[in-house]
């Protein structure tokens, strides 16, 4: 079947509105995560958190309207071998990545690459949109997207 474009309009008596507002990360090292999304994708710091009763330590990173927040649990699991693969993560229930939408994947991935950011997916075409994945310096799997057609 392949990609079929449907261009479905919201139900407009839906009662409220929703926007993106941040994606949670659970990373081995906090500050080598706030790191690498500084360097690697220009975010920044916005604020610092912990929870003792979890416990955890944590923190917001911000990049326009958009929001990550990182979790550093002492003890957590490492990410599975699967979780990693593009493709093979699809096999477990759950969010699968997080996608941030760049003005040119290439170019993206030219300066991510040159930086030692590990590619999980070579940039695909489909239906006027590119994209490819990337692994954050945890494994975890980033989508970068240039644009789908409006």
């Amino acid at each position: 079947m392949g990609i079929v474009l449907v261009h479905e309009t919201p139900p407009a008596d839906h009662p409220f509105d929703v926007r993106p507002h941040h994606c949670g990360l659970s990373v081995p090292d906090l500050e080598a995560a706030i790191k690498w999304y500084r360097e690697m994708l220009g975010f920044a710091l916005e604020m610092r958190l912990e929870m003792p009763h979890v416990p955890f330590i944590g923190a917001f990173l911000r990049r326009g309207d958009y929001r990550i927040e990182l979790f550093e649990v002492a003890g957590a699991e490492p990410l599975p071998p699967a979780r990693r693969n593009v493709d093979e993560d699809l096999r477990t229930h759950g969010t699968k990545h997080m996608a941030l939408t760049v003005p040119d994947v290439r170019r993206a991935l030219e300066f991510l690459r040159a930086r030692g950011v590990e590619v999980a997916m070579e940039p695909m075409e489909a239906e006027g949109a590119v994209g490819c994945y990337i692994r954050d310096n945890s494994g975890i799997l980033i989508e970068l997207v240039q644009s789908f057609p409006s």
